[in-house]
């Protein structure tokens, strides 16, 4: 699989996606999330045209679609009953769904999303299970609650750096390594680096 930016051409394609995301979640118990019109068109186009929507390819085919952003979001800036994981930049995720014939499609989504900065957001309704499942199975963490611009309620979470970017960067400069931003990001992402024994600790006096 690869992840690339969607362009216009992949419209038919993506709105496909999501009208059997809604499909899906009226026959899980989660009809309100989405509606029978989120996302609208024009707001898909939009994603395109400002180069925060992209598509997960697997042979020649586009199985899944996330918006991806870094920097602030609005709806993350009040959040209730708990407190993200902390105040440093991050990315953001929303309207992802996946076609559900290729494995781990939505998981490998997040996953690109995570390397990119090394702290990720993301909410979804109280009634998608499903989601808050996939969440925690990819290592996110429940933080509170945040309200939409139409005024609903979703559940917040979040996923962070076991190590922090300044110490992974210092560390790095000991090893006369000279770090940039994407390199820390997709290395702290590394399922290996989490590890205790990776090298470059294991062999640090």
């Amino acid at each position: 699989m690869r992840i690339r930016k969607a362009t216009q051409q992949d419209l038919h394609s993506i709105m496909q996606l999501y009208e059997n995301a809604r499909a899906f979640m009226r026959e899980h118990g989660n009809p309100g999330q989405w509606g029978t019109t989120y996302p609208p068109q024009n707001m898909i186009e939009t994603d395109i045209r400002f180069g925060n929507l992209y598509v997960c390819i697997e042979k020649d085919t586009i199985e899944a679609v996330f918006f991806y952003k870094d920097g602030i979001d609005p709806t993350y800036l009040k959040i209730y009953d708990g407190q993200w994981k902390n105040d440093a930049p991050y990315g953001v995720v929303h309207r992802i769904t996946s076609s559900g014939k290729v494995k781990g499609a939505a998981s490998f989504c997040l996953d690109w999303a995570f390397s990119q900065c090394g702290n990720l957001k993301i909410d979804t309704h109280e009634n998608n299970i499903v989601m808050q499942n996939m969440l925690k199975k990819n290592g996110f963490t429940y933080c509170g609650r945040i309200y939409i611009d139409n005024g609903g309620e979703r559940l917040a979470f979040q996923k962070d750096s076991q190590y922090p970017e300044e110490s992974l960067e210092a560390i790095l400069l000991s090893y006369k390594v000279s770090p940039n931003r994407t390199f820390i990001y997709a290395l702290i992402s590394s399922t290996h680096f989490s590890n205790p024994s990776f090298p470059l600790f294991r062999h640090r006096s």
